[in-house]
C-alpha cells in the first residue's frame, strides 16, 4: 500500500490530473509512513469530472429510486466486510485512535441503511384541490450535478452524509475530500462502485481548496455545493454560490460549551469532558472546548479533569492502548501554540499541556498535549474562538442562568450538552441554548445519522446533513395539478360553482 499512486475518478475511469502535479498523503503520526500519493488537480479537472457528472446524470436520474437505493444497501454490507481495513488506513492517514476510525466508518454503514430505507419513503404531498376534477400533489426532484467539499476530520463519514443522501434522491456528485485525508473517500467511493453504482455517478477530484475546491463552487455544471470545513472559507463558498443563485449547505465551526451545575454526577460529566474534549484530539467542529463549571463544584472538577488529562495516553492511533492521537498536521499544532500563547496573555491560567509533544516517541508526528485552562472569562478569545485542538477552557458560573448566558454569548451555535438531575432546568437547556444540537448528561459530541446535523449563527446556514435534513437539501420540490375536467378551471378565480 505504501506511496501507491492514485489517481483521480472521473466517468468511471482512472486518470491522472491535467496539472501533472501531485502530493503525497502522510500519517501524521509518522511522518515516514508515507499513505499514497494523490493527484493535485486544477480547474481542467474539475471541469472534466462535472462533465462526466452531467452526462451520468440523464440515465441516473431515471433509475428508480428503490433501485438506486439497493446499491447503498449493497454499500453498507461491503463496508461492513471492511470496516478493520478501512479503519486502520483511515487511522494512518487522519490519526485519531482506532475505536474512533472504526466508528467513522460505522457512521458511514449507518448513513447507508439509513438513506437505502429512504429510497422507497421520498414522500412528498397530495392535497385537496379548491376545483372540481382537480388533482394536486407534490413530488420530490433531483437538483442535478452536486459539487462536494469535504474536511479531515471524518474523512469517511462526513463524505457518506453528502453522497448517500444525494445517490438516492438521484443526483451525481463531484467530491473533492481534503487534502489530508483522501484514501478514505476513495475506500468509500469504491465500496459504490464494487455495490454497482455506474461509472460518472461519483466523481473524485483530489487537491487544495484554492486550486481544485474553488472551481467546483463557481462552475456553472454545478447546480449545488456542499461544504464542510471552517466559517472563513464557507463565507467565501456561500458568497460564490450566492452569486450564481446556487442552493448551499455551509457546516462549519463551533465553539461548544458543556455546563456541569451543581447537581450534576460530577464522575459522569468528568467522563463527558474529557471525550468531549480530548476525543479526535479537539479536532472535531463539536468538541467540548468550553466547560461552564458552577463555582460550588468548580475545584473539584478542575482538579479531577487535569488528573485525567494528564493520564491520557497519547501516540498512534494504530496501537489499542493509545487514548489520543496526533493533531492533523503542523499547522494545526501552530494554532494550537497560538491560542495557548493568547489564552496566558489574556489571563488565563494554564494547568496542564500547553505545548507540542516532540521527544522520543513523538519526534516524527504532529503531538500537542492534552491542554486544560483555568480561570477563562466568557469574553476571552479562548472561549470564543474555534482553536480545533485538544485544549480546553473551564469558565466558572455562579447560575443556571448565567451559563446559558455564557454559552449562547459567541457567534457560533453548533453544539451545547447540561450535566443536571434537574429535569426543569433540563428542559430550559433544550429552549433556551442557542445550538442546533444539545445533549442532557452527554457530552458534545455523538450525533447520531438519523437526525439533523447543523447549527446556527455562524456555524451554518440553515441547511442541515443526516436525517430527512439532507434530503430536503438533494431534492428540489416540483408542484404537479392534473386538470381532468376537461374545461378551462382558473385557480383564485372560478371557485367550482
Amino acid at each position: 500500500m505504501s506511496n501507491h499512486l492514485y489517481k483521480n475518478l472521473i466517468g468511471g475511469e482512472w486518470v491522472p490530473a491535467r496539472t501533472g502535479k501531485t502530493f503525497l498523503n502522510v500519517n501524521p503520526a509518522d511522518s515516514d509512513d508515507i499513505v499514497g500519493e494523490f493527484p493535485s488537480s486544477g480547474a481542467e479537472d474539475v471541469d472534466a469530472a462535472v462533465t462526466a457528472a452531467a452526462i451520468a446524470w440523464q440515465t441516473w436520474r431515471l433509475v428508480p429510486a428503490p433501485k438506486r437505493a439497493e446499491i447503498l444497501y449493497r454499500t453498507g454490507e461491503i463496508l461492513t466486510q471492511r470496516k478493520e481495513q478501512y479503519a486502520r488506513e483511515m487511522t494512518r492517514e487522519m490519526g485519531k485512535v482506532l475505536s474512533e476510525t472504526r466508528g467513522d466508518v460505522q457512521e458511514a454503514i449507518d448513513t447507508a441503511y439509513y438513506m437505502a430505507g429512504e429510497g422507497r419513503r421520498l414522500f412528498g404531498q397530495t392535497t385537496p384541490s379548491e376545483l372540481r376534477s382537480k388533482f394536486a400533489m407534490s413530488v420530490r426532484m433531483p437538483v442535478g450535478v452536486v459539487g462536494m467539499i469535504a474536511p479531515w476530520n471524518f474523512p469517511m463519514a462526513i463524505p457518506s452524509w453528502k453522497l448517500f443522501p444525494a445517490l438516492v434522491c438521484g443526483n451525481t456528485c463531484v467530491i473533492k475530500p481534503a487534502e489530508d485525508t483522501p484514501l478514505s473517500t476513495f475506500n468509500l467511493v469504491q465500496s459504490l462502485m464494487d455495490a454497482g453504482l455506474p461509472p460518472g455517478v461519483v466523481n473524485i477530484v483530489t487537491g487544495f481548496g484554492p486550486d481544485a475546491g474553488a472551481p467546483i463552487v463557481s462552475h456553472p455544471g454545478v447546480r449545488a455545493i456542499s461544504f464542510t470545513g471552517s466559517s472563513e472559507v464557507g463565507r467565501m463558498v456561500g458568497q460564490t454560490a450566492a452569486g450564481n443563485f446556487k442552493p448551499c449547505s455551509l457546516e462549519m465551526g463551533g465553539k461548544n460549551a458543556m455546563i456541569v451545575l451543581e447537581d450534576a454526577n460530577i464522575d459522569l460529566a468528568l467522563d463527558g469532558a474529557l471525550w468531549g474534549a480530548f476525543g479526535t484530539t479537539g479536532q472535531r467542529c463539536t468538541a467540548t472546548s468550553r466547560i461552564l463549571l458552577h463555582k460550588k463544584i468548580a475545584a473539584e472538577f478542575t482538579e479531577k479533569l487535569v488528573a485525567r488529562a494528564d493520564a491520557l495516553k497519547v501516540g498512534n492511533g494504530l496501537d489499542e492502548a493509545v487514548q489520543m492521537g496526533p493533531q492533523i498536521n503542523q499547522q494545526q499544532i501552530e494554532t494550537s501554540i497560538r491560542y495557548c500563547g493568547i489564552a496566558q496573555k489574556e489571563g488565563a491560567k494554564l494547568l496542564t499541556g500547553g505545548s507540542p509533544l516532540e521527544d522520543g516517541t513523538f519526534d516524527k508526528g504532529h503531538f500537542f498535549a492534552p491542554t486544560v485552562f483555568a480561570g477563562v472569562k466568557p469574553g476571552m478569545r479562548i472561549a470564543r474562538e474555534e482553536v480545533f485542538g485538544p485544549v480546553v477552557a473551564l469558565i466558572e458560573c455562579t447560575d443556571f442562568d448565567e451559563a446559558i448566558e455564557a454559552a449562547n454569548s459567541i457567534q457560533y451555535g453548533l453544539s451545547t450538552a447540561l450535566y443536571s438531575r434537574d429535569v426543569n432546568k433540563a428542559f430550559r437547556a433544550i429552549r433556551d441554548l442557542e445550538a442546533g444540537i444539545t445533549y442532557v448528561n452527554a457530552p458534545t459530541i455523538g450525533a447520531e445519522v438519523h437526525l439533523p446535523f447543523g447549527g446556527v449563527k455562524q456555524t451554518g446556514n440553515g441547511h442541515r446533513e443526516g436525517g430527512t435534513g439532507a434530503l430536503d437539501f438533494y431534492t428540489t420540490w416540483k408542484s404537479v395539478y392534473v386538470d381532468y375536467s376537461d374545461k378551462l378551471q382558473r385557480a383564485q378565480i372560478d371557485t367550482g360553482e
